[in-house]
This record gives C-alpha cells, structure tokens and sequence, in this order.
C-alpha cells in the first residue's frame, strides 16, 4: 500500500496590528481596517507583544495558542498568524 507523503497543515489567517505600548488604559480600537492594541506593558522583554496577543485572541474569543506573532517583533506593526 502506498502511503500520502501530504502534511495536513491547518489554514492561517494572517492580520496586521499596530501595538501601543505604555498606555495609561488597555483598549483595543479598529481605524482604517486596522486593529490599533493599546496595552500597559512597556516594549521591552517581550512583554508589550505577550500581552497584545492576548488581549487579541480575547476580542476575538480564540484561543491564546491558535495566535503566533511572525512579523514586527521590535516594531508597533505586527502581523498575526491565526490558526483556523
């Protein structure tokens, strides 16, 4: 029997959002088709980016793992890879 070298590779989603980090309130706000994070965290040790995404897989009520950050790790502009 012959068997399917296929991978089965789930559908991503990718998004860009713009992160604020150092905001006096938490909020998430959408201008320009863009989704603008504000989070409390300083942008330093990761923990502004960590935050983001959770804040993110809240609003839109996935789960924290279903989201991977894959672009702007040291800059505001990010894009999200969403697991479907």
């Amino acid at each position: 029997s012959e068997r399917s070298t296929e991978s089965f590779e789930p559908m991503m989603k990718h998004v860009r959002i713009v992160v604020s980090a150092g905001a006096a309130k938490e909020r998430i706000e959408t201008k320009k088709g863009v989704l603008h994070i504000f989070v409390k965290e300083e942008a330093r040790g990761n923990m502004a980016n960590r935050r983001a995404v959770q804040l993110a897989a809240a609003h839109w009520g996935i789960a924290l793992a279903a989201i991977k950050i894959v672009a702007g790790h040291h800059t505001p502009r990010k894009t999200l890879a969403i697991n479907e």
